[in-house]
């Protein structure tokens, strides 16, 4: 039940990203260019996403335990400190370089095109990486 349960909330999830556009990296690219030709309706898409978020916390956390599992995985540290920031930096320039970000880049390889496919693996490559570098 738990494979099911996972797979239909991964298919819920990639259908919105597919009707919002967040698989298109030219949407994303306006979205981000706030000096030109800017394209503020993601603003919608993230307000959504916020208040599903603020409201689904409160409801899944107010049970004892999730459905599927023994208890919550929920993250403990809560330092901002010099490897997050940079790991955060890094993020949104390949965001706003290549249009994606690792959610719609696997919904826009699993829809179709080349793209995609380049996006994934420059960023297996980077995650590769990281194991060489010392923050």
């Amino acid at each position: 039940m738990r494979i099911l349960s996972s797979f239909v909330i991964g298919l819920i999830f990639g259908l919105g990203l597919v009707v919002s556009q967040m698989i298109n990296p030219q949407k994303i690219v306006a979205f981000l260019d706030i000096a030109g030709n800017w394209d503020p309706s993601l603003i919608v898409v993230m307000g959504a996403a916020l208040v599903t978020t603020f409201i689904g916390y409160r409801l899944v956390l107010a049970r004892e335990k999730p459905l599927f599992e023994e208890g919550f995985q929920i993250p403990t540290k809560t330092v901002i400190d010099r490897p997050l920031l940079i790991g955060a930096a890094i993020f949104g320039v390949g965001w706003g370089l290549a249009g994606l970000c690792p959610g719609p880049g696997i919904t826009a390889a699993a829809v179709g095109g080349l793209a995609p496919w380049a996006y994934l693996a420059a960023m297996a490559v980077g995650m590769q990486a990281r194991a060489f570098v010392k923050v």
